[in-house]
């Protein structure tokens, strides 16, 4: 198992697939049909999506069977082409390395590995879709029709430290303003321009008072721009804002807040972008499938499961939006998401195979009770 596990990451990691290359999502796509129909013995289905790349589907059992169970991950990485020749994946002490291992082709294999342990009959689907990174704009309607069908939705990304599963996301929202005021010569006339510079800066101070961390909201300012030259009053600033909230109130709550900053009396004016990208995934959407993870995780031998509560975001946030049970966390065992260390522990992977095969198969005996 270790040896085709590793064999086919490392096909999956030299498939580079990086958001913003469409080509290379959908080269990636076919490296992971060819590999998946190895493991699962069939063919995904592939489902064009406009706008964005097609995502890949493996179903098994019969179309309408009640208490179906979703499988869901994404094959696209932060890291672009030719990373792979500089970082190639390498196998030491039992920890995988390369880009994209841990977030998060690991943990597809995790999934097709874990599809093929199960009876055909199981209802079962496995999603794979190509722009999680990026919001999952083009993919979003489909995931969502996708668990609306589906009694509960296991999400395959990376675990926490420690390998704890996933609990709790914070929703994520991300703004820019902008400010649009009026240049003048610095030297000569300061008095005749608005310093749209000095306006976003005012900004920056009122946002950083929206913060409340003891309730698990950040308003963060990341990056910043204005002006031209350095002897001109500045006409234009810009602003990028990222929020993150534990619950959904807070995360309505600054965005008015927001808006009604950019609305103050000035002569700058001060336009909004953006809102709402993620829900959060709040406290209870995954109180019964943590219970049922236990208890397979005493059944399989494991040490106790632990979790987590992150401010990361994932696919498993809109899921657990429209009140569908939802735990995360169940892929790759390991760490360093988006850094240039990320890393798999491979054993504790592999022993996620059988976890996941086990909660799907008891789901499909015993379903969820319903709402």
């Amino acid at each position: 198992m270790e040896e085709g596990f590793t064999a086919a990451l490392r096909s999956l990691v030299e498939a580079e697939s990086p958001s913003s290359d469409l080509l290379a999502v959908e080269t990636c796509g076919d490296r992971l049909a060819a590999v998946g129909e190895s493991i699962v013995g069939a063919a995904p289905e592939r489902i064009p999506l406009p706008g964005g790349p097609s995502a890949l589907v493996w179903r098994r059992g019969e179309a309408n069977a009640p208490g179906r169970v979703l499988l869901l991950g994404h094959r696209d990485t932060v890291w672009p082409l030719g990373t792979t020749q500089k970082r190639p994946l390498s196998l030491e002490d039992g920890r995988i390395r390369g880009p994209g291992v841990f977030d998060m082709k690991a943990g597809l294999l995790v999934g097709l590995y874990a599809l093929a342990r199960l009876d055909p009959h199981v209802p079962v689907t496995l999603l794979v879709t190509g722009d999680e990174e990026i919001g999952s704009e083009s993919s979003r309607e489909l995931i969502e029709a996708e668990a609306r069908s589906c009694q509960a939705v296991l999400v395959l990304e990376g675990a926490a430290e420690g390998g704890a599963l996933k609990r709790a996301r914070k929703g994520w929202s991300i703004y820019t303003l902008r400010c649009r005021g009026r240049s003048a010569h610095a030297g000569l006339e300061p008095h005749k321009g608005a310093n749209a510079l000095v306006r976003m800066a005012e900004l920056v101070a009122e946002a950083q008072r929206l913060n409340a961390p003891d309730r698990g909201l950040t308003v963060t300012p990341t990056l910043a721009q204005a002006g031209q030259t350095v002897n001109t009053v500045p006409d234009h600033a810009e602003l990028h804002l990222d929020v993150r909230a534990a619950c959904s109130t807070d995360q309505w709550s600054v965005d008015d807040r927001i808006r009604a900053m950019a609305d103050a009396p000035s002569e700058i004016e001060v336009a909004v972008e953006g809102g709402r990208n993620r829900p959060p995934m709040e406290e209870g959407a995954a109180t019964a499938l943590l219970e049922r993870a236990a208890r397979h995780a005493r059944e399989l031998g494991e040490r106790p499961l632990e979790s987590a509560a992150v401010g990361g975001i994932s696919d498993a946030n809109l899921c657990a939006a429209l009140g569908i049970p939802t735990l995360d966390g169940l892929g790759a065992v390991g760490g360093g998401p988006h850094a240039e260390h990320e890393w798999v522990d491979l054993d504790a992977t592999l022993h996620r195979i059988p976890l996941v095969s086990a909660l799907v198969d008891g789901l499909a005996e015993h379903p969820l009770p319903g709402p």
